[in-house]
C-alpha cells in the first residue's frame, strides 16, 4: 500500500459514528420530496371521491325530478293564489298556510282576489274506548282525527263538495302512566293534524279547475 492508499484509509477511519449516521444533502432533500408528492397524491384523491359524491347527488335529484318526485309538503297545486278560509290563530291555520306557501300558491286576504277559495268546515277531536281490561279498565284507546272542507273558484262555484279526512291512531292506556300518555295523546293528535293536512294538499293537487 503506497503513501496515498495510507492517508485516505486513516481518514475514513478517524471520521465520527455521528458523521457517517448524517444522510447527505442531496438524499434528505429526496427524501423529503418523495412523502410531498405522498401527501398530494392523498388529498387528490380526496377531492376525486368528493367530486364524485356530488355527481351523485346532482344525478339523483335530477332523476327524482324527472320522475315527479317533489319534498313532502311542496305539491304543484293548479291555482296561482288561494283564500284561505281557516281560523289564523288555531295550530291549524298557522300549519296549513305554512304548508300552502311552501306549494309556491299565493295567499290572498280576500276570496274575490283569489283564483279558488279553501275553506275548513271543522276540525274534531276524538276519543274512543277500544278494549278493557280486568275490572273493567280502560287498556287502549282509539283517537280519531276529522278534517271536513271544501273548495270553491273565483266565481263561488264548487269545485269540490264538502270532504272530509278521517285519521285514527290506537293507544295503549295504564293509569299509573296518566301524565305520560296525555302527551303521547297530544303528539298523536298534531301528528294526525299534519298527516291531514299534507294528504289535503295532495288531493288539492289534482283538483280540475275549468278555465275561462
Amino acid at each position: 500500500m503506497n503513501t496515498a492508499q495510507r492517508a485516505a484509509s486513516a481518514g475514513d477511519r478517524s471520521a465520527t459514528p455521528l458523521e457517517r449516521s448524517v444522510p447527505s444533502p442531496k438524499l434528505a432533500a429526496h427524501s423529503t420530496c418523495s412523502c410531498d408528492r405522498g401527501h398530494c397524491s392523498d388529498e387528490a384523491r380526496s377531492q376525486d371521491v368528493g367530486r364524485r359524491r356530488l355527481l351523485l347527488a346532482g344525478l339523483a335529484a335530477t332523476l327524482l325530478g324527472a320522475c315527479g318526485f317533489r319534498p313532502r309538503g311542496s305539491a304543484q297545486l293548479p291555482f296561482s293564489s288561494l283564500y284561505v278560509q281557516a281560523p289564523l290563530s288555531t295550530p291549524l291555520g298557522q300549519e296549513l298556510r305554512r304548508a300552502l306557501r311552501a306549494s309556491a300558491v299565493r295567499l290572498t286576504d280576500a276570496a274575490a282576489a283569489a283564483d279558488a277559495t279553501l275553506a275548513i268546515l271543522s276540525e274534531l277531536r276524538e276519543k274512543q274506548i277500544l278494549s278493557l281490561g280486568g275490572q273493567g279498565r280502560v287498556r287502549e284507546y282509539q283517537l280519531r282525527y276529522r278534517l271536513a272542507y271544501q273548495v270553491t273558484d273565483g266565481k263561488s262555484t264548487v269545485i269540490t263538495p264538502p270532504t272530509e279526512i278521517l285519521l285514527k291512531r290506537d293507544i295503549s292506556f295504564n293509569d299509573t302512566e296518566a301524565l305520560a300518555k296525555e302527551s303521547e295523546e297530544a303528539l298523536l293528535y298534531r301528528d294526525m293534524q299534519s298527516d291531514a293536512i299534507h294528504q289535503l294538499l295532495r288531493r288539492l293537487q289534482a283538483t280540475k279547475i275549468a278555465k275561462p
